[in-house]
């Protein structure tokens, strides 16, 4: 790779710069580096959750309308994952650090503004940069994560810490919220990012190393838009089937007809461009591309089942949030325990057996539930989330280890948020897509219930909440067979969400079939051993043909004192 411009020296692309306190091999600095990344991550992964349980009280103090409050709560979201790609190659470009510390201080401005929102516009502008931090954030910490542990044993064991953390900031966050609203208000699921950014920002400062890729032709302002755009459109659309919208509706069609075509001229643009914004090349390595296609089928299977989960809990089982988060947990410390033991399962069974395994776990457990009914099984339905956890971590952690181990360090940026926008899309067409089946399964069962009328039916069709405040106005029999039905409908309807998904998570276990059989680890442990390597051998190929009169003497010539000097060792040994 060509050099960059370092205080007046210069230095390999790639190679981040040695920072305090830091021995010339890397040091055991990269532990503090690797805590400090979790934090930024367990920031973002809690704050993408902690808003749900505040909404009734943000609703009862703004008034915000049916549209504004569904802006508030997806503004977020849909900003993150529209500018994954464009701050994940910023950073190649830039510095990763420094686009890390940016999203800091932007994340930490955002929560003051989200905390004090006097109206829901307002709270609606600061999500969208609280969504905007974020962005900044979530690839900037895999890409450091990347150049901090060459040495991919090592990284395999920080890639697990790090998805660990990412479990318990997702499970957290709607604890941590529902602690916060009931003790004070719903401006502090906001205000308790400052603490934690006033701090994160100077120890980031002074422990971060700064690195970027290559730096060679100028950044592709023009293709980064085009990204935004077409991923902000599209996922703008997915969510709105998501929420019940038809995918014909004008409102939702127009919008991702737009986003795939801005895609496919993104791709296009990138295939022309001598230095592309995302290196699509990545793509033709099957460990990349199937590492990507198992990490959006992980989330298409399981996110939107999560929350139908969430609904079976409280409204057929009668829990209380909090007790619906405490039944959770499980799931949450069997994902822990993957991601702390996922480093050495990897050495193990190597990349395609540890995926199809993690796939074929995850399915089993999915399976497991269809055992639950009208009653509370507490037995079944805990076992069910400990294998769960445990297998969609186990399939995350490798899918999203042999996608970064594939990418080069100087395209590391741009790999991490390919990973992460493939995250953010398959759990937003997992929403869309098994809320899809579990309506059309639960539909039939609340449209003609005997002694109902049709339009009750109707609106009870639109979800079990709405069932129970339609039979709570009928009252009398009608209303207790239309509950009844209601109840009965929607325990259907689970149990055909979970075997779509069971097959999904199986045909992921099939692709998983591609991976590489081991886990190799370069000998020399240089950063990029294995994708940078390989490059440099492709563009010592194209030298080598473009000076064809250089090429016996780089084999014979430059090679040659090697060759004598392992000779010699063989002798003396």
């Amino acid at each position: 790779m060509s050099g960059t411009t370092t205080a007046g020296t210069r230095r390999t692309a790639g190679v981040p710069r040695q920072w305090r306190g830091t021995e010339a091999g890397g040091g055991a600095n990269r532990w503090i580096v690797l805590l400090v990344l979790c934090v930024s991550l367990l920031l973002v992964a809690v704050d993408a959750t902690v808003l749900h349980v505040a909404v009734p009280a943000v609703t009862e103090d703004l008034r915000p309308g049916a549209i504004e409050l569904l802006w508030i709560v997806d503004v977020y979201p849909l900003v993150c994952a529209s500018l994954l790609i464009l701050f994940g190659t910023l950073g190649d470009r830039v510095g990763r650090r420094r686009v890390l510390l940016l999203g800091y201080g932007l994340f930490g401005a955002a929560s003051a503004l989200a905390a004090f929102a006097p109206n829901p516009q307002i709270l609606i502008v600061a999500r969208a940069l609280l969504g905007v931090g974020g962005a900044m954030i979530m690839p900037a910490t895999l890409s450091i994560l990347r150049q901090v542990f060459p040495d991919r044993r090592e990284r395999a064991l920080a890639i697990g810490v790090w998805s660990a953390v990412a479990a318990v900031g997702a499970a957290v966050g709607p604890l941590l919220g529902g602690f916060l609203v009931e003790n004070f208000w719903w401006g502090s699921v906001f205000l308790v990012n400052l603490p934690l950014m006033a701090v994160a920002l100077p120890v980031g400062r002074w422990l971060l190393p700064e690195s970027t890729g290559d730096r060679n032709g100028p950044w592709d302002v023009l293709g980064a838009v085009m990204a935004a755009c077409g991923l902000f459109c599209v996922v703008f659309g997915v969510k709105r089937v998501g929420s019940g919208a038809g995918l014909l509706n004008a409102v939702t069609a127009a919008p991702v007809l737009f986003g795939v075509v801005l895609l496919v001229l993104f791709v296009r643009r990138q295939r022309r461009r001598t230095h592309p914004l995302v290196d699509l090349r990545l793509f033709a390595r099957p460990a990349f591309s199937i590492s990507v296609g198992c990490i959006v089928l992980a989330l298409l299977a399981l996110v939107g089942l999560e929350l139908i989960a969430a609904q079976y809990l409280q409204l057929v089982l009668g829990l209380t949030p909090l007790e619906t988060g405490l039944r959770l947990l499980p799931l949450t410390f069997a994902a822990m325990a993957a991601g702390l033991v996922g480093s050495r399962m990897l050495q193990w069974l190597g990349p395609r057996l540890m995926v199809a395994v993690g796939f074929a776990l995850t399915a089993l457990a999915v399976l497991s539930l269809t055992a639950m009914g009208q009653h509370d099984r507490p037995a079944v339905l805990v076992g069910g989330f400990i294998v769960l956890g445990f297998g969609l971590e186990t399939t995350l952690f490798s899918a999203y280890e042999s996608m970064l181990n594939e990418a080069s360090t100087g395209s590391a940026g741009g790999a991490a948020a390919i990973g992460e926008t493939s995250y953010q899309l398959g759990a937003g067409i997992g929403i869309a897509l098994l809320g899809s089946v579990m309506n059309a399964a639960y539909k039939p069962g609340v449209s003609s219930v005997p002694g109902v009328p049709a339009s009750a039916g109707s609106e009870a069709g639109q979800s079990l909440g709405a069932a129970y405040k339609v039979s709570d106005r009928l009252g009398g029999h009608a209303g207790e067979a239309l509950r009844s039905a209601a109840r009965s409908a929607f325990v259907h309807g689970l149990h055909v969400t979970l075997a779509v998904s069971a097959g999904l998570l199986l045909l992921g276990a099939l692709a998983a079939l591609r991976l590489p059989r081991v886990m190799e680890c370069a000998d020399d442990d240089e950063p990029g051993a294995g994708a940078a390597r390989d490059q440099d051998q492709d563009r010592q190929d194209q030298d080598l043909q473009d000076h064809p009169d250089h090429q016996d003497h780089g084999q014979d010539g430059a090679d040659a004192p090697a060759r004598r000097d392992r000779a010699a060792v063989a002798a003396e040994s």
